[in-house]
């Protein structure tokens, strides 16, 4: 009888034991994000976008190689940038996929990166022109049918100064409702920098230099500015993307460790504010990284990704904040190709 009693005493606190065990285990599951072992989180629940395979419908009018793609929402418009000889640099299609116009300019070189600003009281399209030629090395702003409004840089002329402006292969540009224009600088050049300008041009502040310290830069490519006033940049060469503070320019944060493969290529965010949108030209991905509240960044969040066929190589993104749709410019498939949200 007294080793039956053992042997029930031995069974229970073993019982009790393995449940402890479990509902520890079950603990260190709920807490991943506070886990010291990982500093970035990578999670692939459902997919949250799906490939548009109807735009656009003239897809064969992409001449040359889609370098970069802005949305107008105001106009429901799709702004293509791309390269090649005798094409037209800039094709306009229709939200719905339809071809609507080109361009016909001769005043952009090499296209990069394009930006649509469109309100209700002007309506322009930016582009930064990575050229050699008679001109490039500038940021030009352009109407809606294409006509030269604006110049910023020396046209034709590589250079580091802030008086007279100069740029060496400005590669992105990102403007705000209230004018204000942040600009990266460059795409290979002499310049590792990212500038804010105000509204009438005049530089606010700039930042950066060749280098891995925190504000410091190497081929800086793309750049986006948030709600909560940071500013996020796609340092591309450094394999990371740092965070900075819109009004001072102050460093807040970098994310490298989503970056190991590959670095980031553009940065935009989804028009629900929830993510950050991040091409991985080598690697023909697109990842959707959960954002942060306001102040500091933490560590990339990982939500999900958009995995394409290999050697489609994504350079730049867009986005439509009235429809949630993405457009992606792709080098090595020479297209941009619209990926739509899933409706649950």
């Amino acid at each position: 009888m007294q080793w039956r009693h053992s042997l029930g005493i031995w069974v229970f606190a073993t019982a009790a034991a393995l449940l402890v065990l479990h509902c520890w285990n079950c603990h260190l599951k709920s807490q991943t994000w506070h886990k010291p072992i990982y500093d970035y989180l990578w999670e692939e629940d459902e997919q949250l976008y799906k490939l548009d395979a109807n735009w656009p419908k003239n897809g064969e009018l992409f001449s040359g190689v889609a370098y970069g793609v802005a949305v107008d929402p105001l106009n429901s418009l799709v702004y293509v940038a791309q390269r090649g000889e005798n094409v037209s640099k800039v094709l306009v299609f229709t939200e719905e996929g339809y071809f609507k116009e080109h361009w016909n300019t001769n005043t952009i070189e090499m296209p990069h990166g394009i930006f649509a600003v469109s309100t209700n009281t002007e309506q322009f399209i930016w582009i930064t022109d990575v050229g050699s030629g008679l001109y490039g090395h500038t940021v030009k702003k352009y109407s809606p049918s294409g006509n030269l409004v604006q110049v910023l840089g020396i046209p034709g002329k590589a250079g580091s100064s802030l008086n007279p402006l100069q740029f060496d292969q400005p590669a992105d540009i990102f403007v705000e409702k209230t004018g204000e224009i942040y600009i990266v600088d460059g795409d290979g050049g002499l310049n590792n920098r990212l500038l804010k300008l105000t509204d009438n041009f005049w530089v606010q502040w700039t930042l950066g230099g060749n280098g891995t310290n925190p504000g410091q830069f190497y081929i800086p490519h793309s750049v986006v500015v948030d709600e909560q006033g940071r500013v996020w940049v796609a340092d591309r060469g450094n394999k990371r993307i740092q965070a900075f503070d819109k009004i001072s320019g102050e460093w807040i944060g970098t994310w490298a460790t989503c970056f190991l493969d590959d670095g980031p290529y553009s940065v935009r965010l989804t028009a629900d504010k929830k993510y950050l949108i991040v091409a991985q030209l080598n690697l023909s991905r697109v990842l959707l990284l959960s954002m942060p509240p306001i102040g500091g960044i933490g560590v990339c969040h990982v939500i999900n990704t958009i995995q394409m066929a290999d050697g489609v190589r994504p350079h730049l993104v867009d986005v439509n904040v009235k429809t949630g749709s993405i457009y992606v410019a792709e080098l090595g498939a020479q297209q941009v190709q619209k990926y739509v949200p899933f409706i649950k």
